[in-house]
């Protein structure tokens, strides 16, 4: 609900303004579920639901909606979780980011970088013409054409 919470809470001011983006960060998992996350892919679809719905109806005030989906990005998170990995599988985190890493065409996590320079660009007046979107910055690890 926090989405629904800030985009009800931001969106008149946006429309009052005449312009106004709003990028949420969802997951690769919008575009193919993650395997035994049944709840977050259902609420990270909802969410993806809303942002479309949203810039839907407010596109002609200018209000911009968007989603960013990034795939395997090196964060402290993705460092836990192959921590976590390892020590149950018996090997080592760097075991665990390379078979990550062999899943995705570009055959490399991602870099925070990549994810942020996404956000600022969809936030910019450069993606003028961009809304109701769900953009994945994966490396092409999502197999969905779409």
């Amino acid at each position: 609900m926090s989405a629904v919470r800030l985009c009800y809470a931001v969106v008149p001011h946006m429309v009052e303004q005449g312009a106004g983006s709003i990028v949420t960060t969802q997951s690769y998992s919008v575009k193919q579920p993650i395997d035994n996350l049944v709840l977050s892919n259902s609420v990270r679809a909802a969410v993806s639901g809303l942002v479309k719905s949203l810039s839907n109806e407010y596109a002609k005030d200018n209000v911009l909606v968007t989603n960013v989906c990034p795939g395997y990005t090196l964060t402290s998170r993705l460092d836990e979780l192959s921590e976590k990995l390892a020590k149950a599988e018996g090997v080592t985190p760097k075991q665990i980011q390379d078979r990550w890493s062999s899943q995705i065409p570009m055959r490399r996590l991602g870099q925070a970088e990549e994810f942020a320079n996404m956000v600022v660009f969809l936030a910019s007046e450069r993606s003028s013409y961009i809304t109701g979107v769900s953009i994945a910055v994966d490396g092409g690890f999502v197999k969905s054409p779409f």
